[in-house]
């Protein structure tokens, strides 16, 4: 049987069933921890036997939590799925690193190792009630946290180009920067001509993430194999944004290579034109959502051909 997928003769897959039995281990795991920490939190140690029952009750929590996970196909969607599995493996090594403080420990009293290891394992069993419940929301959650780290990333380079002349201007000058008059660390006017059409591919992946959020929020739906494999598909590329927003910043600082502006911008380019091309085509996107996936289809091209222009006599 292939890893997650309903086995023969099992009954059919409910998502309401595998959040139950989902919660019912995380809380169990939860309860298993505190014991084991409570019993090794002053003398004398438990017994040979207790300690193997502790370790017996420990395991078997753990294993419950894996196996439960693993009920979850992925045909109910890999965006949902890896926020599952990732809050898993968050409480398996919460409890790996709680042991591993224990068995390294002094028995004298409880450490403050030992009492941080156990509120970490707590807290990553509290994480089942915040994950999102089918993939719409997991989709949903996954490009409200791209849209985060690009809105940061837009802040960044707009307070640095309206900071004045020296983007560098809050480091002290020291003997291997050489000094402020270096130009290297200034942008020319050409330079911001060129930069301005850049921020205005930043801005529109910043709106491109945040049209498709809402959309996913508005229209998504994960009632069908197609409508989840079209929200993973949307999320799979949304993905991409943020590293290609990333990368294009850190081009943009002096000294400008126009080759490697040029190069970053058309690369974020592709992929903002992949998740409009992708959110048209899927059922997040009805007609009515048609007119801001043109508008912004043409605002990446329209800076994108003044990025051309600007560096075609720099190359």
């Amino acid at each position: 049987v292939a890893e997650g997928e309903p086995g023969e003769g099992r009954e059919p897959f409910e998502l309401p069933r595998f959040w139950d039995a989902l919660g019912q281990t995380f809380q169990v795991t939860s309860q298993e921890a505190t014991k084991l920490s409570l019993a090794f939190s002053r003398p004398p140690l438990p017994s040979s036997e207790d300690c193997q029952k502790l370790s017996e009750d420990v395991q078997n929590a753990i294993l419950a939590v894996a196996t439960v996970y693993y009920w979850l196909p992925k045909s109910q969607g890999t965006t949902l799925r890896k926020m599952v599995r990732d809050a898993t493996t968050e409480v398996v090594e919460g409890m790996i690193q709680l042991t591993d403080t224990i068995l390294n420990a002094p028995v004298e009293s409880l450490s403050q190792e030992q009492l941080i290891s156990t509120g970490g394992v707590w807290e990553a069993c509290e994480q089942v009630s915040n994950l999102p419940r089918d993939n719409q929301a997991a989709v949903g959650s996954a490009l409200a946290a791209c849209l985060g780290v690009v809105k940061d990333a837009v802040e960044e380079m707009e307070h640095a180009l309206v900071e004045g002349q020296d983007p560098y201007g809050d480091i002290m000058e020291d003997e291997e920067l050489g000094f402020r008059g270096n130009r290297d660390t200034y942008w020319s006017e050409a330079d911001r001509q060129l930069l301005s059409s850049c921020m205005g591919l930043m801005k529109a992946s910043k709106a491109c993430l945040k049209k498709v959020l809402a959309a996913v929020k508005a229209h998504g739906k994960a009632e069908s194999p197609e409508q989840i494999a079209q929200l993973d598909d949307l999320a799979d590329i949304a993905n991409e944004i943020s590293p290609s927003v990333d990368e294009l910043a850190l081009s943009m600082y002096p000294p400008v290579n126009p080759l490697a502006v040029r190069l970053n911008a058309a690369k974020l380019a592709s992929v903002l034109k992949k998740v409009l091309e992708i959110a048209k085509t899927s059922h997040v996107c009805p007609p009515s959502e048609e007119g801001w996936v043109q508008f912004l289809t043409g605002a990446v091209d329209h800076n994108m051909n003044k990025i051309k222009n600007f560096t075609q006599g720099q190359l």
